[in-house]
């Protein structure tokens, strides 16, 4: 299929008039970090229609996509076609196009973000503290709590010694109950500066007396300055008291308020979700567990400080509307009240949890899949005892790592023609992925391209899991690199000083680089 092509100095201007669009990077991620436009949001090819129905929910939204020079694009308008979307357009040049017009590129992954929150520092003087002197104050047993705002997956890799693990939006909530006395210093910290110095200025926002601190440069800092890290701690925020309630409902609402957030009840809502020319992105900002307990219909789980930090991952229909649920308030509050400086059009949900309510953990959406053969997890392993089949991993590079089919080769889908040359020949190839799904969509692509037989491993890995049978980690059989992931110079115990450093100065430079772009539109109260 041929689609329009739209210049990059239209795709400039929808972004300056906020006019809704989607500028969609099929790249993945590892290539997608060295250089895209600032909006642009990364959703490969290789996901594309796992991904697609969440994250472009409406399906007259306009899209643009690029690559460049894969030869990804045609592709990927034709399955867009297929599930229904009618306003899809091709970047005119793709990624050199962009710079051609003398655009400019960001690196790295959630970019706008990270320069948002350099904004921040830079407009209100985020107060901070480097490693050697919050190091001096452990030793000295100073009166402080430490608070890591991050996912408590992270903080439970590598953490600050005696820091407790408090997500950026549970901050204003949980930090007085942390901290009840007013004298007692606060600091927060991350893996590098964003949610750090959001999450330090969030409280200092909110007006909290204590005196508030981010810590300069996270875990990062701390390890550039030779410092210990702890590893697999446990320590969570506690449960807060009516009074700490009380008051961070004021003092969050209050927040709100300056930010020009707005606020709509039930029947609110449901005229929004009437509007069928506007993107409505609906996030429920609380813990994965609360969520899983009990969350409003049609609400997708983005605990809020990662929606904050993550907003071109959840939301990336530039120019659409957020709405935001929290029974308590305060998360909602102080997450909308950020998206409105990013320069959302965002409300908080008032009530939303007194009917009925829907549970389990957040299951993305998913179009109709093709009809393949499948191998049972039994029946699989029979085949791999006999060396009859070669088994293909599509999962992300990470969860192969972790665990895949003994066996198993890690391929990426995009990447198929060229993992074929690699693959052991004449044998069968079993397709895996995950829960299954992208086995099944990649297996007619692989069909087109050999004579082998093709088959799917029914229920995917996790069902090779849960039927008890054995699994294997490393990545020790590559049908194609691993560059699915970016591998970010925060993550991980094994990172180079070069790397942090060089991390932190592109860091340093993103506000210049911002004022350079002319397009982001932020504001900060």
């Amino acid at each position: 299929m041929t689609l329009s092509v739209i210049s990059p100095e239209e795709v400039r201007r929808d972004l300056i008039a906020r006019r809704e669009i989607a500028l969609l990077d099929l790249r993945e991620e590892d290539p997608f970090a060295r250089a895209h436009p600032l909006f642009a949001s990364q959703l490969p090819l290789s996901r594309l229609e796992v991904e697609i129905l969440d994250r472009v929910p409406r399906q007259e939204t306009k899209i643009v996509l690029y690559d460049d020079g894969e030869g990804l694009v045609t592709p990927a308008g034709e399955r867009l076609a297929a599930l229904g979307y009618t306003n899809v357009h091709a970047l005119k040049g793709g990624l050199g196009g962009w710079r051609a017009a003398g655009y400019e590129l960001f690196q790295d992954v959630n970019s706008y973000s990270k320069a948002f929150g350099e904004l921040v520092e830079a407009r209100r003087h985020t107060p901070s503290l480097p490693a050697q002197e919050v190091q001096a104050r452990i030793d000295a047993k100073a009166d402080q709590v430490i608070l890591d705002a991050r996912r408590f997956e992270e903080y439970a890799v590598m953490s600050i010694p005696g820091g407790v693990s408090t997500p950026g939006a549970e901050l204003v909530l949980r930090a007085r109950e942390l901290a009840p006395d007013p004298a007692t210093t606060i600091i927060v910290n991350c893996a590098g500066r964003t949610r750090s110095l959001i999450g330090a200025q969030s409280l200092v926002n909110a007006g909290l007396p204590n005196p508030v601190f981010a810590l300069r440069n996270g875990t990062i800092g701390w390890t550039l300055a030779q410092q210990t890290l702890e590893h697999g701690q446990s320590r969570k925020f506690p449960d807060v008291r009516e009074q700490t309630l009380s008051e961070a409902r004021a003092r969050a609402r209050d927040v709100a308020y300056r930010a020009g957030v707005r606020r709509l009840d039930g029947q609110g809502l449901a005229d929004l979700a009437k509007d069928q020319d506007r993107t409505l992105y609906r996030f429920d900002v609380r813990t994965p567990e609360e969520y899983a307990a009990g969350h409003p219909p049609g609400f997708r789980s983005a605990p809020g400080g990662q929606l904050v930090q993550e907003t071109d991952v959840f939301a990336p229909v530039r120019g659409g509307r957020i709405v935001l649920a929290d029974d308590l308030g305060p998360r909602a509050d102080m997450t909308a009240s950020w998206l409105a400086q990013l320069g959302w059009e965002v409300y908080v949900l008032d009530g939303g949890f007194d009917g009925a309510l829907e549970t389990g953990a957040w299951t993305s959406r998913l179009p109709a899949l093709p009809s393949v053969e499948t191998l049972s997890p039994r029946d699989l392993a029979q085949a791999i005892a006999d060396e009859a089949v070669v088994v293909v991993d599509l999962a992300p590079s990470p969860r192969h790592r972790k665990a895949h089919v003994p066996g198993a080769w890690f391929a990426i889908r995009a990447q198929l023609p060229e993992a074929l040359d690699k693959l052991p020949k004449d044998k069968a190839i079993v397709l895996t992925s995950p829960d299954g799904a992208l086995a099944a969509l990649a297996a007619p692509e692989l069909e087109a391209l050999t004579d082998r037989p093709i088959r799917v491993l029914a229920g995917g890995a996790d069902g090779w899991i849960a039927a008890g049978r054995a699994v294997e980690a490393g990545l020790t059989r590559a049908a194609n690199a691993p560059t699915d992931v970016y591998k970010r110079p925060y993550e991980g115990t094994d990172n180079a000083a070069e790397a942090m450093q060089a991390y932190l100065d592109w860091e340093f430079g993103l506000v210049d680089q911002l004022a350079r772009d002319g397009t982001h539109g932020f504001y900060v109260i």
